[in-house]
This record gives C-alpha cells, structure tokens and sequence, in this order.
C-alpha cells in the first residue's frame, strides 16, 4: 500500500461511529436513479418501438429481448464474482460504476437508433447492443446494490438509505415518461410534418440522448458522493479479513440454502407473480392505448404516468397499513385492487377514456405493493435463516430476487413478441402508412392487459395466503434469536 493511501484517514467514517449525512444518502439515492430511467424506457416503449418504429416481426423482437436477459442473468454472478475480487485504492466497487458509466449510457442511446431497413440485419444489431447494454448496466448496479451494507452497519441507517434509494428510483421512472412526454410533443412527427422519411425516429433518438446523460451523471453523482466512505470502509473490510477468515460457500451450498427456505420459496413466488404482471401490462399497454383505444402516444404516456405516480404516492401508505395489520394482508388489499383494476381493462372499449385512467389509478395503487410487500418480507426470510443456521447470509437471497426480476421480464416479453407474431399483429414498415390491425391481433393485445396478468396475480395471492412468516411467527424468531445471541455473549465472557 502506497504512502498516500496510508494517508487517508477513515476514522471519521467509521461505520459504528457515524451516521451517513444527507448530502451522502442523496447521492447514494442518485445511484439507482439512472438504471431506473433505463429500465422504465425499456420496459415501456422497447418492445413497442422495435414493432412499429424499426419495423421488426413481433417475434424478432421478442426474441432480441429474450436473449439480453438471458445474458443479462448469466453476467450476473460474473460480474459479481469479479466485483468482489475487486483490488483499487478505490476499493471493490466504485471502480466499476466508474468506468462503465459512459458505456452504459452509450449503449442504452445506441437501442433507439434504426441504422438499416432490412430485417435480419436490424436483429443482429439489437442482439449485439442488448448484450452490451446489459453488461454495463450489471456493471453499474451491482456493484452499487452492493454497497448499500458496507457504506453502514446501522440497521436503522440502511432502513433510512434504502427509503432514499426506492423514493430516487420510483421517481426516476416518472420522470422518464414527463421526457418522454415533453420530447414527443415537442418533435411530433418528424415524417408527417416535412415529408421525409424519418428512418430513425427523431423522438426517441432525442429520448435515448437525454436520458442517457441524465442515468449517467446521476452514476457520477454517486460516486462523488460517497467515494470517501466506500474507500474507508473496504479499507476496513481488508483489515478485518487479515484477521479473520471466513470459508466462502460454494455455488451449489448456496443453492441448497436458499432452496431449502420454505418461506422463501413463496415470496420469489409472490414477486415472480407481480412483477409478471407488472412487465406484461408494462409493454403490452402502449399498443392497448394506440392500436385498441385509437389514442395517441402522448396518452399512452399519461396513462402510465397516473400508474406509477399513484404507485409513489401508495407507498407510505401501505406501509402504514403493513405496520398495523401485517404484510400478507396489505397485499391482499393491494393485490385485491389491482386484480380488479387489470381485468377491467378487457372490457374497456374505445371511447371510454375517463374509465381508463380511473383504472390506472386502481391499478398503480396495486404496483405499489409489489415494489414494497415481496422486498420487505425477505429481512423476515434472512432472520429465520440465521435462526436455522447461525450466520446471516442476505446477499444470497436478495442475488436471487434480482435474479427472478430478471427472468420474469425476459418471459413476458418473450411471450408477448410471440402472441403479437401468432396474432398476425402487422409491424410498421419505415417511411409507409401505419398498419390497419386484423381482429386476431387486438384481441390478442386485449387478452395481454387483462386475463394474462390477472391470473399471474391471483396465482401470487394464493402463495401470498400460504407465506407462513406472520407477526406473531417473527416475533417468535427475534426472541429465540435475542436469546441465542445472549447465551453466546455470556459464554464469551
């Protein structure tokens, strides 16, 4: 180690000591705010400008979708493996977020870009920028998740970071769709207005350039903002792993613990369930708003935005009501609205507009727990883990809950790019009239933003009835657990 690293004092972050400052959990916040803008985008407009946009068969499309996540799964441990082997005098993490901001944004502006008409050759083109994209966003939020327990030890300080966390990335997604928005009204249509034939969408080139530097600085912002308490703590981190050697588990006994967890097996059921039903209406609703409402793009916007502001808005609530009557039954009112709300949405008939957002609104106050409820029932999950087998392994479980988001989104879309193409759904062809779509097709969109997701949805309600964790159970596990750990104390002593 250098003299200017043995320069730097970490004792005023000491991680036992100090609570983070404001400043310090604002740019920790503004880390998740990027990859929440480039999510949101994707999940909402990708599918949609690939089929009428660049002019790819649904099923291509589907397909270009499938296999980023499938990559995007695979990099996972890849880079989280090399993320924790990790040497700098910037420790493990920042380095990474450091260097794959730019290629980061880069790749999620290159998505938005239509370079040719030919259809095969476009395929290729979005596989290769979907793998690129993918890697450099794991590289970026990863290695950021990652942080959020070395950057403190307090328990109520991590509950407080990750507040600002989940406030940054639920209002990232917003203000993707007011730019989205803004953009769209204020270029229009670039093909109608002068004649021309605008081949890659002026809209939503200048979306992917905007959004790419805002994800990007917002990862810089991070960086900056608690480079000095990360550096100290993986200092601290390294001293303690000269003294102390832990045996590292390998992949196949993690799997055996995880697998082995009765009640976790029903909350990645109940977040597999939700966020299916989420990803699905997500990129199914920009063709149930243009193509069966006969909208415009710019309502199909301010739909999703009644969605997920209401969904932002529900969040302390359900919080309160998860404080007060437990966490299985604020999901079964939320869930319960939710249910009601997606099913309604198949028997909307064009026309019925008013009805249309009074169901959005439904809907979002249902998202709203499948942000909050699933996430907050793994702490429960962790502390009967330690309770079985005396060591506290959260980075396990909370690796595969990021792992089965990944995969539900791949599924739904892979599935919607396949019922569009079996619906003989008719893709726009560049520089030509909008298609006229066939029966087959709208009723297909139809059956995706209402049956699909509301089964998905009573199939995580009936896992959600069975999760065995009550209050009164967790109660019962802090209490053998205070008792453990005071035995352990005194025999110490």
């Amino acid at each position: 180690m250098s003299n200017s690293e043995n320069a730097f004092d970490a004792s005023p972050y000491d991680l036992t000591a100090k609570k983070l400052t404001l400043s310090e959990k604002l740019a920790y916040g503004a880390g998740d705010l990027g990859t929440a803008i480039t999510t949101n985008l994707l999940s909402f407009f990708l599918l949609f400008f690939f089929t009428n946009v660049a002019g790819l068969d649904p099923s291509l499309a589907g397909m270009v979708l499938l296999i980023g996540k499938i990559w995007d799964a695979i990099n996972d441990p890849i880079v989280g493996v090399l993320s924790d082997r990790t040497q700098s005098k910037m420790g493990r993490r920042l380095p990474w977020m450091l260097y794959a901001a730019i290629p980061f944004g880069i790749s999620f502006f290159a998505q938005w870009i239509v370079p040719s008409t030919d259809k095969m050759f476009l395929f290729w083109y979005y596989v290769f920028i979907g793998i690129a994209f993918n890697t450099f966003f794991t590289a970026v939020n990863l290695p950021y998740t990652a942080l959020t327990p070395e950057i403190t030890q307090d328990y109520n300080e991590r509950t407080s970071l990750n507040s600002f966390r989940f406030t940054f990335s639920i209002g990232g997604s917003i203000l993707s769709l007011f730019l989205a928005q803004l953009i769209f009204a204020f270029f229009k249509d670039p093909t109608r207005q002068t004649g021309s034939c605008d081949m890659g969408s002026t809209q939503y080139i200048a979306l992917g350039v905007v959004c790419a530097v805002i994800s990007t600085l917002s990862i810089y912002w991070c960086i900056w903002g608690i480079g000095k308490r990360a550096i100290a703590s993986d200092r601290q981190r390294l001293y303690n792993e000269s003294i102390d050697h832990h045996e590292e588990l390998s992949f196949i006994e993690q799997l055996k613990i995880v697998f082995s967890n009765r009640p976790f097996l029903y909350v990645i059921g109940i977040y597999f369930c939700s966020w299916l039903a989420l990803q699905i209406t997500a990129s199914i609703i920009p063709y149930f708003v243009v193509n069966w409402m006969q909208l415009k793009e710019n309502d199909f916007i301010l739909v999703t935005i009644a969605v997920q502001g209401t969904a932002l808005i529900m969040l302390p609530v359900w919080s309160a009501i998860s404080k007060r009557f437990g966490k299985k039954a604020a999901y079964f009112m939320g869930a319960g609205i939710w249910i009601i709300a997606q099913a309604g949405l198949f028997f909307l008939q064009q026309g019925q507009v008013a009805m249309l957002y009074v169901l959005a609104v439904m809907a979002g106050a249902g998202v709203s727990t499948a942000y909050l409820i699933p996430w907050s029932m793994i702490p429960d999950v962790t502390d009967l883990d330690e309770l079985e087998t005396g060591q506290r392994r959260e980075g396990i479980f909370y690796a595969f809950m990021v792992l089965l988001q990944k995969f539900g989104l791949a599924v739904g879309l892979f599935l919607l790019g396949q019922g569009l193409a079996w619906a003989k759904f008719q893709e726009s062809v560049p520089c030509k009239p909008t298609p006229i779509q066939p029966e087959s097709a709208l009723f297909a969109i139809r059956l995706a933003i209402g049956p699909l997701p509301t089964i998905a949805l009573v199939f995580g309600l009936g896992l959600a009835y069975f999760y065995p964790i009550t209050r009164e159970v967790h109660t019962e596990i802090l209490m053998r657990l205070a008792e453990r750990r005071r035995q352990i104390s005194d025999t110490s002593e």
